[in-house]
């Protein structure tokens, strides 16, 4: 199953939260994956982190495609166009930076992949959108304005989608904070996936954390 830009705008929005991760074990990595799968959150995002991080992943991504083809893996952190092309060759389906890079959104238009580039001003965020983005990463979310930074571009931006990292937490006073404000879907780390739960192998608390999430989300999205 290839999932189009189009799908994968769509699940991000529906689950409203991106698992981020990374683990040098593969099968660790599997694990944690398919519980956020498991937890309603089917789009995830692996980091890109040290050496051979790039074979680690398309280890990961062909055999997801083997035994889970419903699973949607992105790239994170990728700040050059020749990674992203590296980690496009090897099965992700969006790419995702920590800052604008003109030439990645170029190298995913080409390819017709989802880019999520990290954003921290107004002026920043339009050029995203003249790059064709069509969900603008917000980071570090917390550090740049956080929620009140959100509302205040919607205003005049009303077609802007936003997606922040950093500073969003899986508990109902955060969701309601930002997603009240406007976010489209929240991009979450060791919050969500904790160290302690990797470290003990328990893939089931994963599994509930995320749907907790997923939920609480819904939830407030049905207000």
């Amino acid at each position: 199953m290839r999932h189009d830009r189009l799908a994968v705008l769509t699940a991000l929005e529906a689950q409203g939260v991106a698992p981020v991760f990374y683990h040098p074990d593969p099968e660790v990595s599997l694990a944690v994956i398919r519980a956020c799968a498991r937890g309603g959150a089917r789009a995830i995002e692996f980091t890109n982190r040290g050496d051979f991080a790039v074979d680690l992943f398309g280890d990961i991504a062909r055999e997801l495609q083997r035994t889970d083809p419903d699973i949607i893996l992105g790239i994170g952190s990728v700040i050059d166009a020749g990674t992203a092309a590296l980690y496009l060759n090897r099965g992700a389906r969006f790419v995702v930076s920590p800052c604008l890079v003109p030439e990645v959104a170029r190298v995913c238009n080409r390819r017709m992949a989802a880019y999520f580039p990290g954003c921290g001003s107004v002026t920043e965020i339009g050029q995203a959108h003249e790059l064709g983005c069509e969900i603008v990463k917000l980071f570090p979310g917390a550090s740049v304005g956080g929620p009140d930074f959100v509302k205040a571009v919607l205003g005049p931006m009303p077609w802007t989608k936003i997606m922040p990292t950093g500073g969003v937490d899986p508990d109902e006073a955060s969701i309601a904070k930002w997603f009240g404000s406007g976010i489209v879907a929240a991009g979450m780390g060791s919050k969500l996936i904790t160290d302690a739960a990797v470290k003990a192998g328990d893939w089931a608390a994963i599994e509930a954390q995320v749907r907790q999430t997923v939920d609480a989300i819904a939830a407030f999205r049905a207000r």
